[in-house]
């Protein structure tokens, strides 16, 4: 990682996870991946690639027998308190081999920090080797160079007991020739009457949609895109059958 990838959300400060996102959110992104993957496979086996602290596995779980993979053990002690009944593993989604194959994958958020082509590539490789013919794997397109908002920032309010949050993310691209771009994430952070100010830096891929299509083709997949809609934006949902 460079000097600008601290990730620091996955270690150290993974206890704001929670408070900044909290399981409860995920209800409705859970009901759309799980719809499709029902349509096509029934309630079977389901791979979480990059599942961090288990949020989105919390309304899966009820529908699927679900394992989880990610790089973060501090996510993915998250991930094990909040649901027990899942199986998690430490692993990287480029790489990890479990052996065996699902009925579905899906790779969510974690799949931002591919950040070379050939990075994304091996995700699909990996969805692809884990998967039964006929199966489904579902990724979401959550940033991509044609449609990028240079020095996009968020903020939010949040409390959790006798703590107070302010988080604020900023999206910055300093190199548009290149597959990648910043964010820098601000937590001001209130308990018991005192004030601390943290940041963090992560390094995330940026690729056109095209780009995104291409290689899931070349892994073998048949694509086709479908959209996902959360505060009044779309993301492109490749929806890719082995």
């Amino acid at each position: 990682m460079t000097q600008n990838d601290e990730r620091r959300l996955y270690n150290d400060l993974t206890w704001l996870w929670p408070i900044i996102s909290p399981p409860e959110e995920y209800a409705d992104e859970a009901e759309f991946y799980s719809e499709r993957i029902i349509r096509r496979t029934g309630h079977g086996t389901l791979l979480h690639l990059g599942c961090g602290g288990g949020h989105l596995d919390l309304w899966l779980k009820g529908r699927f027998t679900l394992t989880g993979v990610d790089m973060s053990e501090e996510m993915l002690a998250l991930a094990r308190r909040l649901n027990p009944e899942a199986t998690y593993i430490s692993g990287d989604m480029r790489t990890v081999r479990l052996g065996r194959t699902f009925d579905a994958v899906i790779a969510h958020d974690a799949i931002n920090y591919m950040l070379t082509p050939e990075d994304l590539r091996a995700v699909f490789e990996t969805a692809y080797l884990h998967l039964r013919p006929g199966g489904i794997f579902l990724t979401l397109v959550e940033r991509r160079s044609e449609r990028f908002l240079q020095n996009r920032t968020d903020c939010s309010a949040h409390t959790a007991g006798d703590i107070g949050l302010i988080f604020i993310q900023n999206e910055y691209d300093p190199d548009p020739s290149d597959s990648t771009y910043e964010v820098t994430l601000l937590y001001l952070i209130h308990r018991d009457g005192e004030l601390e100010i943290v940041t963090d830096r992560h390094v995330c891929g940026i690729f056109p949609l095209s780009l995104w299509l291409d290689l899931l083709k070349e892994a073998g997949f048949s694509v086709s895109v479908e959209e996902y809609m959360e505060d009044g934006e779309r993301y492109p949902v490749p929806v890719c059958i082995k």
